[in-house]
């Protein structure tokens, strides 16, 4: 069935924003702008929304609405918009030396600071970096260290890389294939040969008659069997999102991540902790790797590491691999012109220095991320929401027909409604941004936000809930 327009109401506070012509700047975009993961027949017929401004947690689009960015643009605006330190900093490293590249034995002041800032933030067994541009270049990255860490390691047939289904790790063809996307496998000879997966530790979808703690170990435990399926000679890698992102937000019981470090040591593979988005201070840690008891060989990043002012992705590289890379390997053909970009390092730098000394992450870990969770989890009372969780600055909410005693025993609606995306037409209509993952919403603030604006926020998304209440019943989707 079709989603019919939602009813507007308008509880966005609206400012004058002049100089922008909205229908005009809308045909342009539908002529020209092929935009990313969108179905651009239905885009240009509803034209695209224009985002002008930011500061601190809040946008304003072309027509003067003020929004709260629920999203963090995209996981990554962690220091919150309008920064001018940040935009400071790039400004004089474009006016210093704006671009030299990384090949040909060559360096550059703020690369080399990063790798060394990096190294220092990250787990003690990591002491080398490997920059790219963005995620989706850091895990085809992890991939490439991956088979030739074990091509030196004298075991080239270990290429078999195991991932989850329903996990998000790029949209390149090795990024797109080392995630559980079946949409994005559908459209085009994906994943490619030698990528696997197993199930997500997704307890409230999977884990009906058992606690927490026993799923928690069951789900660790397809790993295992999957490697003794492959046989653990041609195993290379496990990959996984400490916290599944763009899955839903799907947050793995405490014993998940315990055993699934245990089974790769057993093997001996490698484990890659996919931090693009868990990565600085989304969870409450630097890195969230190190809130889930593991031991990664390889942390792919990008997002917070410049909260998002510009591209810049890398793979924090742990001394196992790198170790083998640097004494045995000779080469590495691999990397990317924009390895390594002064502008993007410079920026990073900045916004690093702001996370740290301004303790935005300690704040996370022991303010506004139990404040998102207590606000967050009092939405489980609205009679749409099954059930609600949140972990640092990640949570997420199930949209179901009709509650039940447990996560287990709620009855979704039909997958053909698209209720998720009739309550996110409610949400960015009444000034919050929020994400709809099927019938899953989810939100990841800038790490900034503060608990009045946390109030703010979840305020603003109970009352977009009782709009869509409204809409379902008008529909005739609840009995």
């Amino acid at each position: 069935m079709a989603i019919e327009e939602s009813v507007f109401v308008p509880a966005r506070e609206k400012v004058d924003t002049p100089g922008f012509n909205t229908l005009e700047l809308q045909r342009l975009d539908a002529a020209h702008y092929l935009h990313p993961f969108t179905d651009h027949g239905a885009l240009r017929t509803q034209g695209a929304r224009v985002m002008v401004r930011g500061d601190g947690i809040y946008l304003w689009d072309s027509e003067g609405h003020r929004i709260i960015d629920g999203m963090s643009g995209l996981w990554c605006v962690n220091v919150g918009y309008g920064r001018a330190s940040i935009v400071d900093a790039a400004a004089r490293q474009m006016t210093a030396l704006p671009f030299y590249n990384s090949f040909f034995n060559t360096t550059n002041v703020p690369a080399v600071r990063l790798a060394a800032r990096l190294a220092a933030l990250a787990p003690e067994h990591f002491r080398h970096v490997f920059f790219t541009s963005s995620g989706s270049e850091a895990n085809d990255t992890a991939v490439r260290m991956a088979w030739r860490y074990w091509q030196l390691m004298g075991q080239p047939q270990r290429q078999a890389i195991i991932s989850r289904r329903n996990a998000y790790h790029g949209s390149t063809i090795a990024g797109a294939s080392l995630g559980g996307m079946a949409g994005m496998h559908a459209q085009g000879a994906l994943p490619i040969p030698g990528i696997h997966h197993i199930e997500q530790p997704h307890f409230a979808e999977l884990g009906r008659g058992m606690s927490e703690a026993e799923f928690g170990l069951k789900a660790a435990r397809w790993l295992e069997e999957k490697i003794l399926e492959l046989g653990p000679e041609h195993v290379a890698a496990f990959i996984g999102e400490p916290v599944q992102g763009a899955g839903g937000v799907i947050i793995p019981p405490r014993t998940y991540w315990p055993e699934i470090q245990r089974i790769c040591d057993r093997y001996g593979i490698l484990l890659i902790s996919d931090e693009v988005i868990c990565g600085f201070g989304r969870l409450g840690a630097w890195f969230g790797c190190e809130m889930m008891g593991m031991r990664p060989d390889l942390i792919p990043f990008a997002k917070g590491v410049t909260s998002g002012y510009v591209p810049l992705g890398g793979v924090l590289v742990s001394d196992r691999v790198a170790d083998a890379l640097v004494e045995k390997g000779g080469d590495f053909n691999h990397g990317f012109t924009y390895s390594g970009h002064p502008v993007a390092c410079a920026a990073a730098l900045e916004n690093l220095r702001i996370l740290a000394e301004e303790g935005v992450i300690d704040k996370v870990a022991q303010e506004t991320g139990p404040y998102l969770k207590a606000a967050f989890g009092a939405l489980a009372s609205h009679p749409l929401v099954g059930h609600a969780e949140s972990l640092g600055m990640v949570a997420g909410l199930n949209l179901v027909r009709r509650k039940g005693a447990s996560a287990h025993d709620c009855e979704p609606f039909a997958r053909a409604l698209g209720v998720g995306m009739l309550c996110r037409a409610h949400m960015f209509d009444n000034g919050v941004i929020m994400r709809a993952v099927g019938d899953r919403m989810i939100v990841a603030p800038p790490l900034v936000i503060t608990c009045a604006e946390i109030d703010e926020m979840v305020g603003r998304i109970r009352d977009c809930l009782d709009l869509t209440l409204a809409d379902v019943r008008r529909r005739g989707w609840l009995s």
